[in-house]
Formats: structure tokens, sequence, C-alpha cells
């Protein structure tokens, strides 16, 4: 049977459909497109000629990568002979490390908090145990791990789980203090129970209480150490099924560590104690200690101290053994940080944490628990970072951290996402990052370095940036599904630092992270970036390979005004926003976990800032250039800013709020234009609404949440502002009517706020017969005003001409507030913004000499007769409109949506055409063909659960899009179907094939008289046949998505086999010229130890029995 592609149909009917309504495109229903057809001449002519590439078959969307620190981490596993790192989190999400660029993220389908992680060491799987008391095995033999089985528990809850070295048998402990066994390759539940009233002394009254620790002794695989939270240990003996041991301690065991040769072992107390146990004295501990406890004058014991949670202990052969234990500090210094100690010998050592200590593991050399582990690493699992420790040096320096798990440093408050940038701009941005590295690390490479992972098809140079709270902004070369970090620059250097108390005007300000990092602009071909504060201020930057020592140049504009006459324009018929609810949750859902600061305050009032007046030393890299204040104006705070557009080909950098515009030029450091929205309208105004000035003072406070004056701002001020109030009562009524496109539910005294900006070459009027230079300005009622731009008729005068700054009378309109625009040629191809090819500014090549600029305008080629027209497309958070130029004829318009409106709407290049993609609050994510506007993918894909999703959702080229998924993670993914296609080659491998190292020879003496005489079978012992079977309403077996066959079984392509084929004839016939060695060498030490007796026979043959 033929397969039937309904998204082709789809596409044919849509460029097929006849010319709709003639209404000059009022639009359909939802979702719908209208070509208008009472057009002329210009405007039918391009539809024509334009044959648009892209259909719905280019499109597919998919999770790519995710980077930055696991969120709310739990769990700590490491596979010593893979040496690949798993983290499991709060969330029952894995995060999987190994070398740089193996980097893997698996989510459990229930959410449930992951309890403990268990590698099956060398065999490319991992059990993971969940908070609700299921077992899971996953196969990491494949690019993208999948469960293979699942085992849910019904009746007992899940507390401890242990897998020993090389076997298939997992002992999973209880709440209830009961031990079972689980077969790992069926993941069937044996018949074998270590129930806790038979492990305990039968004189014992009360429960011993749940299991916290379970190991097999080194000395013997048949014996297992069961640790309960009561103080009780017991050593079962398996084979008999009789405890052979047990031991009391009059407080609770948090863990247990063996000493390597099975005599020994420590438990860790939650009195800040450690006690070493012997088997042969099982009665008491032989030695205990309170490494942190102050010793009492008169010989008492030492006094208590916090909790060590977790204690291991590592032996070395040729020096003394390590201790590692986190926690038991003393109780008298409450505000110590919490600590990692490491105990070698008589020195003690305590590496304060920034951070809450997780889980900590030690790596050691071997893999086998009964050799000398001789530790070389402890990784530290903390709530908000992973540290890695190096124990062969005697300062335990820490490694440098090749993963980007510092994202979160300070919180991320928005990000862009460049694609295909120019390839020069990764190294110029590494070499200036790279002289800002901190020293002291461990000389020794990286120990977490396992999979493999290559560079894939696809090349071409990313770059993320990410603006913080604490005003830094990060550049990260995103480059092959990789993170790695570039460049750190901070914003708020170039400002006085704050006294305690100075810049609060009122008593009722509450600061909150002053310098947070509002918008960012950057163009990566003039190297220009701007970035706006939340204190109301743009900082203009520039780049330079050049250490300079100067003054920071800045400017104060004052941006109020206040409308005169009530707005009343038609009022909608759709509701503006039926339920907020299910737009997005209430506040507790948006405002981020409890230790993530979301600038929360009831009212926020920008600091006066002061910029630094002498001159300031600048390291290479980025150089602020200017600085912009908004001003305070009749005692009323300047409202935060909440658009942002910068031209290098022109020198201006302009921004708008809901008061106004202003335009600055950075080059001659003036402010051009510093107007009122109403203002830039003029005579055109569609509502007829009057200006005032001056303006009235009124001391109201304006916050983001507790909003006493409404606006109808997008994202623009509810998103990428950056302060979140916690005022749950109002907080989702407000966001909804804020939202709303319709007018007539503004307040009475609204405002109108500057929402999007665009500097390009186009037709600014109707009778233009040439492009020029033009500012397009965008509102939050939908409105779009373009401003002519009076440049400099030559780059010499630039310098000295001002630039005039003039409304055109043109006026466009769509529904909602407009988010983007973008410029076609009259071939359908996207027109970039002029920019000046980057120059350094502190060069001293030039010398004396004048320096021109160079400057690449993007103007059409008049000798292909290209310069006709052009298209403006514009996005709006409800509708996108494509306008012919200059006859400013509306040619098609797509309602995007009715119920819901537009987080964000980007402009991008895919496969060498061009379309707009959309990111909708209701969870879709949609790309629309250019100029036609015919829907191409509309998916519910990412329902908005948070407002950071909203906050940092972001498009770029080449079918690429990123968000925060939580305060520490960058999620990436892709909406191309190429890239999908090609993501599984892209991917690293996470399970490479590896050799498990040998056991070492434990020599004839040991193996006699060091452990037990009789193997021990597990199979025989644990196996249906000789346990029987568990009950069925214990748990339940779930088959996983990953395969029945099991582990082994599991493969990851014809390549992958036949490779994986190819290493193992490899290995085979390598461990069979190992054997061939050994049986020669075992032969030659058989014949020297045959000639050694007998001369020792000879020797002694004729002596008497007295003579020996």
């Amino acid at each position: 049977m033929k397969k039937f592609n309904f998204r082709k149909v789809l596409d044919g009917l849509t460029a097929a459909s006849p010319v709709g309504s003639s209404g000059g495109g009022s639009g359909s229903g939802a979702g719908g497109s209208v070509h208008p057809g009472g057009t002329a001449g210009a405007a039918g002519t391009p539809r024509e000629e334009i044959q648009e590439t892209l259909t719905s078959d280019y499109f597919q969307i998919c999770k790519t990568v995710r980077h930055g620190f696991p969120y709310l981490p739990t769990a700590l596993a490491f596979d010593p002979v893979q040496k690949i790192l798993a983290i499991g989190t709060r969330t029952g999400a894995i995060r999987i490390l190994g070398r740089p660029g193996v980097d893997c993220y698996c989510q459990h389908e229930s959410g449930a908090a992951v309890l403990q992680l268990q590698f099956l060491i060398n065999e490319g799987a991992l059990v993971s145990a969940c908070a609700d008391d299921a077992l899971h095995l996953w196969n990491l033999r494949q690019k993208r791990p999948a469960i293979l089985h699942s085992l849910k528990f019904n009746r007992e809850r899940i507390t401890y789980c242990h897998l020993p070295f090389q076997s298939k048998w997992l002992y999973v402990g209880t709440e209830r203090g009961n031990t079972h066994i689980v077969n790992i390759e069926s993941f069937i539940l044996s018949g074998y129970v270590i129930m806790w009233n038979k492990a305990i002394e039968l004189s014992t009254k009360t429960h011993p209480g749940p299991v916290v620790h379970l190991s097999d002794s080194p000395r013997d695989e048949g014996k297992l150490l069961i640790g309960y939270e009561n103080g009780t240990i017991v050593f079962w003996d398996l084979r008999s099924k009789r405890a052979d041991l047990r031991a009391y301690y009059d407080e609770a065991i948090h863990s247990v560590a063996w000493h390597h040769e099975g005599k020994q072992f420590m438990c860790s107390h939650s009195d800040g104690s450690l006690t070493l146990w012997n088997l042969k004295s099982p009665n008491r501990p032989f030695q205990t200690t309170i490494p942190h406890g102050k010793v009492q004058r008169d010989g008492k014991k030492p006094e208590s101290c916090k909790p060590i949670l977790k204690v291991e202990y590592k032996t070395c052969k040729n020096s003394e053994p390590f201790v590692v234990f986190s926690g038991g500090l003393s109780y008298d210094k409450p505000c110590r940080r919490p600590s990692l100690t490491i105990m070698h010998g008589k020195a003690i050592t305590v590496l304060e944490m920034d951070h809450p200590i997780v889980d900590f593991l030690t790596l050691c050399e071997t893999p086998y628990p009964n050799e000398f582990q001789e530790p070389y690493a402890v990784v530290v699992l903390l709530e908000k970072d992973l540290i890695v420790v190096d124990l062969t040096q005697t300062n335990f320096p820490i490694f440098e951290n090749p993963y980007p798990i510092d994202i979160h440093e300070s919180p991320v408050t928005c990000t862009e996402y460049f694609a295909d940038c120019p390839p020069d701009l990764i190294p110029v941005l590494y070499s200036v990052g790279a002289k800002h590295k901190k020293q002291g690390y461990s000389n020794k490479e990286w120990p977490i370095s396992g999979g493999a992972w290559n560079l894939g098809a696809q090349t071409y140079p990313e770059i993320i940036i990410t603006g913080h709270a604490d005003g830094s902004v990060k550049f990260w070369d995103a480059s092959a599904i990789t993170l790695q970090m570039l460049y750190k620059l901070k914003t708020s250097k170039v400002f006085e630092k704050q006294k305690v108390g100075e810049g609060k005007a009122t008593a009722e300000i509450v600061e909150e992270d002053p310098f947070a990092v509002q918008m960012m602009y950057w163009c990566p071909e003039s190297r220009i970036f701007c970035v706006a504060g939340v204190s109301a201020y743009v900082i203009v930057y520039r780049f330079s390979k050049h250490e300079v020592n100067t003054e920071i140049a800045s400017l104060e504009v004052r941006l109020q005004c206040e409308v005169e006459d009530i707005i009343t324009p038609e009022p909608e018929t759709n509701p503006p926003f039926p339920d907020a609810s299910s737009q997005l949750p209430s506040i507790k859902s948006l405002s981020g976990s409890t230790n993530t600061r979301l600038f929360v305050c009831s009212y926020f009032v920008p600091l006066l800032l002061s910029v630094k007046a002498r001159p300031v030393r600048m390291p290479p890299g980025y150089q602020a250039d200017l600085v912009i204040q908004l001003v305070w104006v009749d005692g009323e705070p300047p409202q935060q800013i909440t658009s942002l557009a910068v031209n290098s080909a022109y020198g201006l950098v302009a921004f708008g709020n809901c008061n106004g515009l202003a335009v600055v030029d950075f080059m001659q450091k003036t402010v051009l234009l510093s107007m009122g929205t109403l203002d830039l309208y003029g005579s055109s105004d569609p509502y007829q609404r009057q200006p005032r000035s001056p303006r009235k003072s009124r001391h109201t406070m304006f916050g983001l949440c507790d909003v006493t004056v409404l606006v109808p701002v997008p994202r623009a001020l509810i998103y990428a502002c950056l302060l979140v109030s916690i005022c749950a009562e109002n907080r989702e009524n407000s966001f909804s009517r804020s939202r709303s496109s319709s007018v007539s539910s503004i307040d009475r005294d609204s405002k109108e706020a500057i929402t999007a900006l665009y500097f390009m070459e186009s037709f600014a009027r109707k009778n233009d017969s040439a492009v020029s230079s033009c500012l397009w300005v965008g509102t939050g009622l939908g409105m779009v005003i373009i401003l002519s731009l009076n440049l400099p008729a030559s780059d010499d005068l630039r310098q000295s001409e001002p630039v005039m700054v003039s409304p055109s009378g043109t006026v466009l309109t769509l529904k909602g507030a407009v988010l983007t625009f973008a410029c076609l040629d009259c071939m359908g191809t996207l027109t970039h913004q002029p920019y000046e090819v980057w120059r350094d500014p502190h060069s001293a090549d030039d010398g004396d000499k004048t320096r021109k600029r160079k400057l690449v305008m993007h103007s059409p080629s008049s000798s292909q007769d290209m310069g006709d027209h052009q298209f403006a497309v514009i996005c709006s958070e409800k509708q996108a409109k494509v306008f012919s130029l200059p006859s400013q004829t509306c040619l098609y318009v797509h309602n995007i949506t009715e119920t819901s409106f537009l987080l964000r709407a980007d402009v991008v290049t895919l496969c060498n055409s061009v379309c707009l993609a959309c990111f909708c609050a209701n969870g879709h994510i949609m790309t629309l063909s250019l100029p036609s506007l015919r829907p191409l993918l509309d998916i519910n894909y990412l329902p908005v659960t948070d407002m950071r999703i909203a906050r940092t959702f972001c498009f770029t080229n080449e079918g690429q899009a990123l968000y925060l998924s939580s305060p520490t993670e960058i999620q990436r993914l892709t909406y191309s179907q190429e890239m999908c296609d090609n993501l599984q080659d892209m991917l690293g491998d996470l399970f490479t094939p590896v050799e498990t190292p040998e056991a070492q020879n434990r020599g004839f003496l040991k193996g006699l008289f060091g452990g037990s005489g009789q193997a021990f079978d597990r199979e025989e012992l644990f196996g249906e046949a000789t346990a029987g079977k568990a009950s069925r309403s214990l748990a339940q077996h779930i088959p996983g998505s990953g395969g029945i066959e099991g582990v082994r079984g599991a493969a990851g392509g014809v390549i992958g086999d036949l490779t994986r084929a190819r290493i193992a004839l490899d290995e085979r016939g390598q461990k069979l010229g190992e054997l061939d060695e050994r049986t020669a060498s075992m032969m030659a030490s058989a014949e020297a130890f045959s000639k050694h007796a007998h001369e020792v026979m000879l020797k002694y043959k004729d002596k008497k029995w007295y003579q020996f």
C-alpha cells in the first residue's frame, strides 16, 4: 500500500488556494492565511516569481542535547572501567558524563526522584532506584539510553541497593528491614529473602529500622554485611541462611565501608563518630574516633558532632589508607560551610565547599574490592556544582572541570543564540577569555574520560550568549552540540560600587540585583555588543584585542510622557484571554525553586547608578564605549527597557520602554531622539490621542506584577523584564489582562510600549523610488511606525555632521503587540541589516592615518533590476503579515492564534531558504513559509510550565533553538528534519569496548588461608530451582522499550556490530597470545620449582630427623 503523506497534500492545497476575500487582510479564522485580492500589479507579480522551496518535509522537532549542571541532584555512580559518571536528580532525570562531548540526558517517565544508581561495571548498563519504589535497567550501549526492564515494588519501599562486581544478582534493602535479591538479566525477583526478624537476635524486641547498607565481604562473596538504621550490623551467611555475627552500636548508622582484606569494616554514625570493627571480636568496635570532636580535659568521650553521612575506607599498597567522609563537623560552628574531610595517616585535611554535599565517590585504580584500592581522586557532587579532588598530590588540588556546569553561577536572565556566525569569532573570543582563567588546578588529565565522540557532519560555528543576574555576560562555543565557555564580560564594572543604602529614593525600594542583564543585542560581523540592564541603562561595547586605559562616556536620557485622551478603539469580538491558567501556570510554579533567585520585589525601582568618572583599565575583549542612563523625572523612576536594537553601519542604538523611544548616536555620543510613543505618530495616530506636556507629578511606583499602570506589553515587559513578584493573589489576573491584544481592555491611563525595533534599508514612504536608511518601530498596540534616518552623504562627514531622525508618516497595523521584523528582497531572499566590518578601535597598525570605515549595506543590485520592491515581514503576538514595499500593500496575512499569544518569533534561514519560526504560550512551535506564510509545522511540543522557558526561548538559523529547562540547564532542540536524521551521528558513544582488568594474583598462601575455600555460586543459591519464586504481589515486572534480549544483545546499528565484532576478534587474538605467554611462563616456573625441590630433597636426604 502506498504511503499517504498528509502534510504534502496540505502544502499543495495551501499553495494552490485561490485568492481570498478582498477585504484588505482582516484575517480568517485561527491559523488561517489570507491573500488579499484587491492588490494591483506589483503586489501580484512577486507571488508568481518567487518559488518557495521549503515544505513540511523539511521540518521535524526533537531535543538534541542538554547542557549545564543537573538540577537538584540526588545520586552519583561511577564505572571505573568505562570511566563514565552518572548523576540522578530529584526530577527523575539521569545525566551520564564522559570525556568532553560525551553528555547524555535520560528521563524516567514517572518523574520520581532517583534514590540510587549502580553501574553494571564494563557491561554498558545502569540500574536506577527511584522514590516510587521502582528499579530500572538502562541500556547504555546505544547513543540514547533506553530502559530494558523495570521492577515495581508494591508492598515495600526501597532504601538501598548493592550490585557486586561481575554479579548478575542485585541486593535490594527495604524500609521494613528486609533484603530481596533481583536477577539483573531477567529483572525477576528471587525467592531468596533475608527477613529482618531472622537477621536480628530473637531476644531483640525492637525493629532495627530500614536497611541503610548492603555489601558483600571482599574475602567471601557468600557473606553479606547488612547495616540497619538503629546501629545493628548483621554479617549474613548466604549459604547457611543464618547470621554469622551481629554487632550493635548505640548511635544510628549512616554508611559502612570495608577494608579490602575483608577483616575489618568502618561505620559512620549520627554523632559524628567513626567506628572500626573487627570480624573476630564483634562485641564492640576496636577503635572509635570523633574526628572533629573536642577532646575533653578529664579524659571523657569527645563531644558529639554533626552526623557523618558517608565514609569511604580506601587502602594503598605503599602508604597509609585514605579515610574520606562528609559531615561530622562540630556543632559549635553553625555557620561553617559544608566540608569533605580527608584523613591520610595522621594528617587530616578539611575541604570546605560552597554548597551542601549531596554525595561523593572515591575513584580507585582497580574495580576489584579485594585488592589494594589505590585511590587517585574523589568526585564530590554538590547541590550546585561538581568537583573532582586530586588525591595524588599532598595539597589535594581540584581538577579543572571541562563541562559547562557553571551556567548558573549567577541566575540566567536572558539568552541569545547565533548559528553559522563568522568563523573567526570563536578563536578570538577564546583567546581573550583564556587570559582570565583561574590558576592552581591539578596538572593531571580529567579522570572522567570514558565514551567516544567525534565532530559529526554539521560543524558550522555556533555561539550562545547568556545574561545573568549579577550583570555578567557569558559567551559560549556551542558548535557541534557541545558547549564550552569562551569569554566572560562583567557589565557592572562600568559603575561605581554601591554603598549600603546609597541610591534608594524611598523607603519602599527593595534592591535586588541592580545590574541584572535584561536584554542583549549582538552584531557578530561588526562585533558591536549592547546590553540593557534592569536599572534602565544601556551599555554599548566595542571589541578590541588591546588593553586600554580610558574614561567611559555616558549620556542621560529623559523618556517620560503622558496621554491626555482615553483610547477608545473598536472592541474585539474575541475574548482577550479566556483562561490564563491554561496558558501559563500560577506564579507558584513560575517562580522557580526556592534556591534560585528570580528577582523578587513588590516594588522595584531602578537604582541611581553612577558611571565611573575616572579612567578605567579595560582588558582585551569587550570594552565599554558608551553608557546611556534613563533618568528620574518629577520624582518618578524610569521604566524598564522593553526593546533594543543597534546598527554599526549607522552608528546608532535605539531602545524603548512603555513611555517612548530613544535613538542615540554612539559614534558622536549624542542623543538624536527622545520622544513619547504618541509623538512618533504625528498626525497618523489612528486613535487620535494627544500628548500632554509637561507631565504631572505622580509618585506612582511601577512594579512588574503589582502594576498600577497596566501596560499591554508582550514578552517585552512580562518576560524579558527580570522582576517577577510573588504576589500570587493578583498575578494571574494581572497577567491575563495585560496579555490582551484588545485595546478596550486597557486601563484608562494607558501607555503604549515600544516592543520591537529594527534598522534596515527599506522604502520609508509609498512614493519612494529607492531604499533609504530606516528604523522600524513596533508597539504594544500592534502599530508599526517607520522612522527615516538622514545620514551624512559620505563617511568622512559621519563624525561631524549630525544624523537626522524623523517620522516618515507611514503607519502599519497588526493585531497584538509587535514582536519581530525582517526584510526580503523581491526574490524572497533575506536581506541582512547593514553593518560595519570590524576593525580594532585601539590597533596600533593604523598609526596617524585616517581610519576609514568599511560598510556592507546589502542594498539590492540595480543591474538586475532588483530594487523595484521588497517585502517587509512583521510578526506580532497574534498574527504575521507580509507587506510589499513601497506600495505598502498587505500581500499575506496569517492569524497565528486567537486564544493564546506568541512568546517568541524569529525569521531564520534553513536549507538556503527562509521561514518564520514561532513559539506560542500554549506550547506550540510553528514555522511559516516566507513570503506566503504557509503553515509548515505546528506541533504542541513544549508546555510553558515555567516563566523561565518563556523568558529564555529563542530560535536561530539552521533549524536550531534553545531554552532554559531548569535554573541550571540549557536545553537545545532542532526543528530541522535533516538535523534530526543526522543527530545519531553527532551524539557521543557512552559505551566503548574496553577489556576488564585482570585480578591480581593473590599468591598461594593468601589463596589457601585468605578466604573461603569453596566457590560461591549465586545462580545455584538464588535461582528458581533452589530459592523458588517470589510472591507475585511483592513486585511487578514491566518490560522496557529498550529491548527484551538484555544488555549484551542491544545493538547500535550494523556498523556498530561490525566494529564490535572486529574489536572482539582482536581482543580474542590478543587474549590467546597472552594465554600462550602465560602458559610458557607457568611451565618455566613449574620446571624451576621442580628443580629447586629436587635440590632440597638431595640436601636433606641423608640427614636424620634430629639434624633438621
